[in-house]
This record gives structure tokens, C-alpha cells and sequence, in this order.
């Protein structure tokens, strides 16, 4: 028997199977568009639920004898729908500016330090139920028709089974979970105006929610009898797919996003968690919890450098056989050997995430000079995303952490000059793992043990999570830095008046 994991992303979905070892087979992906106007940010989700039909039958020809399909996806986005599922509006993204009078009306109710402590998250408007108060005010018309408020996991879930759940860890992304009692939080959805009878029912993470309909099972090719999972939120995920169970390892996600993900063997000190805009999510082994530190460009960051900075690199590098990041690594350290490059890189081009949550900032770099080249600024870039996990793993030192060491996921993982960068900069070993792709493998991982090809995690992660290479930190080096992160720690206050 085959098991898939289907990820809903921002801008895509794709359907990942591996085998009963836990061995990877093949995957196929679709994209969706997204319109993003100054006004909102929306998604059509007609057009997901097109491109999830048109992964899962793309596999299913393949793989026939899929057993089960987990499904995790992407946070905060929601849709309203009829009682058959059908969209009643575009679906509201993360991103988009509504909400934001919403959700201070809210805190005026009931106190923001009151709301993070029922649900774990400091109000802001990228959460659901702040832009549901918001269709409710502008569009009256769509929320007097809605029998559905859907998240985009139990949106797929739904279309897929007809049951209407969704896991604790994705809820926790609308702002109206309580987070002890794993229930929606009746005391939030009054005050804010909102039917909680419109939410699907919420579950632990990796909850079968039944077999695929007569008619889903007509149009992927799979049999009625598959069985469809409720994984999770993204990040928990990868967590999973990082084989991070307990409080002594965190993960380091470097994909786009850069992620720090901790996890608590109890709840964390709510406080803490507030002052930083750090979220508490449940976790899928009960009782412990798992929180995002993170910054919005990561990878995206040096995407952009290479993109838009090195043009003549990237012909060199092709010359060569190589990508442009091992030739910009490769003169970097030609020239400056293991130098810190002095640049100060505030990686803000999209906006500061936590500690800061100030979708207002700017990017900047300080330090440059005549001999400043296309290398140097590479490595700033690096240092920089690096910089800020440094400020996150500091704001998030009184909240109860305690990791020792971090497993290593996403395309970042590939490049040792970062992960060694990481780990002295961090003063902790950081172990890399064989896949870029954890989010997958842990709905993978989940899917297997609800449909009994795995006994339980640790055997799914003993399958499925492999180590390839520990950076151990460098003192000398751990110095240098801290040297300079002296400075990047006032950047953003100093920047940010002048933007």
C-alpha cells in the first residue's frame, strides 16, 4: 500500500507518494494564481480544489493502490461557503491589510493579553476571525449565506470526504482556539460576532476523517476505500517531518521562509510568547507545543540577491557546471576566506515577522563600500537572515526553551557555508537531513501511522528521517559574530524611523 501527502500551498499544491518503507516514488504539482492588490490579497479556491483533483490523478495513474492521503496546508487563509461546500466569496490570504479595525475592536473587548492566553497568539490581523468579522460588516450578504467557514485543510478535507474537521494545530491559525481545552473558544467568537456552528469540528493532528466520496474517488481514479487524513498546519508538519518529537531539538526550516520552529514539553510562558508575537500551537504528541519564530525572507532573500544582482555570475557559473550560489561561495571565500563579511543585511524586504510583526519595515544594508562586490554582498545577505534567527532564539529565551541542537530542513539545508554559519552564530550543532521537502514527509509520516503501515512516529521517523551531516559550532567563529551582531541588534530601530 502507497501513501501520499497532498500540500496546499500559497500558490500551489502537490501530492507526494511513497511507498510502504517509507521510500519517496514520484510526485506531481499544480499551480493556482493569486490576486494581490493593494486592497486585499485573494485566492480563488475553486481553482485549489482543480489543481488537488489534478494532482491526486496524476498519482493515482501511477500509484494505484494509494491507501491513504494526508492533508496539510498553508495557515490563516480561510473561505465561507454554502453547505455544500461551494465558495461564497475569494478567500481572504494572510496578507491581506482587512481586518486590521476588526481585530482592534476585538482586543478593545476583551484585552489582547486575554485573547493570547485563550488562544495562544497576539491579536493581529492575519488571523481568520478578525477578516471573518470583516465579511461580516462589508459583505452581510455572503455571511447571511454561509453554512462554512473553511480553512484550507478542512476545505480539501471536506471536498474530498464530506466531513467538515480540522486539526487542532491549523485552528489554532484563526484566533479562535483555546488552546487548553482544544475546543473553539465560545468567549472569542461571541465577542466577535461570529457563529462558531460555521467552523469545522476541531481533532488532533493526524485524525482520519473517513474515505474518499463516490464522487472524489470517480474523479482521481483511486477507490472509495482510501482514507483521508487531517495532518496538519505546514510548520507543524515539518516539524514532524524534521523527527523533532521532544524540547531538546528545534527545527530550522530555510526554505522561502525562514522558520524557526521550538517545541515545549509543556505550555510555554504566555508572556514571553507575547512580547515577541510568537504563536503556541498544539503539538501532535499531546501535551507538548510548538511556536514560529520566523522571518519572511530567507531563501527568498538570497534568491533576490543572485536574481537581481548576479547577472554576470550566473553566466560564469553555468560555464562552469555549478549553481551561482557555490561560484558566489566559492569567491567569497577565495578572497575572504571565513571572515564575517561586516555587513549589516536587515532582511526585511518583505516586511519584519517575529520578534517585530511590522508588516511596515524595510530592508536595508549598512556597511558598504568601493570594494563591496556581488560576493560580499551574497554573504551579507546570508548573515543577515542568520542575524535575525540569532534575535528570535534570543527573544524567545524566557518563554521555557531548552533545544540543544536543530534539525536542518528545506533548500537552505543543501548549502554547508550556511548551516555552518548557523551553527556558530547559534552556538548549538545543527544537524541537516536528507530531505529539502519535510512538510511532505511528515503528512507522509502521519498518514502512515493513522492507516497502519507505521506502528507509531518514532517508527515512521526511524523510515523516513535521515541525518546526512552535524555542523558543530566554532567558538572562535561564534565570537567573530557576536561582535557584530552587537551592531545588527539596533538596526532595525534605527532604520526603521527613517522608512
Amino acid at each position: 500500500m502507497k501513501i501520499a501527502g497532498l500540500d496546499i500551498g500559497t500558490t500551489g499544491c502537490k501530492c507526494t507518494v511513497f511507498d510502504e518503507n517509507g521510500a519517496y516514488l514520484g510526485k506531481a504539482y499544480r499551480e493556482y494564481p493569486v490576486r494581490r492588490k493593494v486592497t486585499g490579497h485573494e485566492i480563488d479556491v475553486s481553482t485549489i480544489m482543480d489543481g488537488v483533483y489534478g494532482v491526486l490523478e496524476e498519482m493515482a495513474a501511477q500509484y494505484p493502490d494509494i491507501g491513504g492521503v494526508g492533508i496539510t496546508s498553508f495557515g490563516e487563509t480561510f473561505v465561507m461557503t454554502d453547505g455544500a461546500g461551494k465558495p461564497l466569496h475569494n478567500a481572504m490570504l494572510y496578507t491581506d491589510p482587512r481586518g486590521a479595525e476588526e481585530v482592534k475592536a476585538l482586543s478593545e473587548k476583551l484585552g489582547e493579553m486575554h485573547i493570547a492566553r485563550v488562544t495562544g497568539l497576539r491579536p493581529h490581523e492575519m488571523y481568520s476571525v478578525p477578516k471573518m468579522m470583516w465579511i461580516k460588516a462589508h459583505r452581510p450578504e455572503v455571511y447571511a449565506q454561509a453554512k462554512h467557514a473553511f480553512l484550507m485543510e478542512d476545505y480539501v478535507v471536506f471536498h474530498l470526504t464530506g466531513v467538515a474537521q480540522i486539526d487542532y494545530s491549523l485552528a489554532t491559525r484563526t484566533m479562535g482556539l483555546d488552546i487548553r481545552d482544544l475546543c473553539w473558544s465560545a468567549e472569542v467568537f461571541e465577542a466577535a460576532g461570529i457563529d462558531v456552528n460555521l467552523m469545522s469540528r476541531p481533532v488532533p493532528t493526524g485524525t482520519p476523517a473517513g474515505c474518499l466520496t463516490a464522487e472524489a474517488a470517480r474523479r482521481v481514479g483511486l477507490p472509495e476505500g482510501v482514507t483521508v487524513v487531517s495532518v496538519s498546519h505546514d510548520q507543524v508538519a515539518a516539524a514532524v517531518g524534521a523527527g523533532a518529537f521532544d524540547g531538546s531539538v528545534a527545527v530550522d526550516g530555510a526554505g522561502t521562509t525562514e522558520c524557526l520552529t521550538p517545541i515545549y514539553d509543556s505550555m510555554p510562558d504566555i508572556e514571553a510568547m507575547y512580547r515577541g508575537y510568537f504563536s503556541v500551537v498544539p503539538y501532535v504528541v499531546p501535551g507538548k507545543y510548538v511556536a514560529y519564530a520566523f522571518s519572511y525572507t530567507g531563501g527568498a532573500l538570497i534568491d533576490w540577491c543572485v536574481g537581481q544582482l548576479a547577472k554576470d555570475e550566473k553566466k560564469a557559473a553555468k560555464a562552469q557546471g555549478i549553481s551561482p550560489n557555490e561560484l558566489l561561495e566559492n569567491a567569497y571565500r577565495a578572497e575572504h576566506g571565513e571572515e564575517p563579511s561586516g555587513l549589516l543585511v536587515l532582511p526585511h524586504f518583505a516586511g519584519a515577522a517575529t520578534p517585530y510583526m511590522d508588516t511596515g519595515s524595510k530592508g536595508a544594508v549598512l556597511g558598504l563600500t568601493v570594494d563591496t562586490g556581488v560576493p560580499e554582498l551574497y554573504r551579507g545577505c546570508m548573515e543577515g537572515v542568520a542575524y535575525e534567527m540569532v534575535l528570535n532564539a534570543r527573544a524567545l529565551k524566557d518563554s521555557g526553551v531548552r533545544f540543544e541542537k536543530l534539525h536542518a530542513t528545506g533548500g537552505g539545508a543543501k548549502s554547508a557555508e550556511w548551516m555552518q554559519m548557523k551553527a556558530d552564530m547559534l552556538n548549538i550543532p545543527i544537524v541537516a537531513l536528507r530531505t529539502a521537502d519535510a512538510g511532505t514527509v511528515g503528512s507522509a509520516m502521519l498518514t502512515g501511522v493513522a492507516v497502519g503501515v507505521f506502528q507509531d512516529l518514532q517508527d515512521a521517523a526511524g523510515h523516513m528521517v535521515e541525518e546526512i551531516h552535524t555542523y558543530a559550532p566554532r567558538p572562535e567563529m561564534h565570537e567573530k559574530y557576536m561582535k557584530i551582531y552587537e551592531r545588527y541588534e539596533n538596526v532595525y530601530r534605527a532604520v526603521r524611523p527613517l522608512v
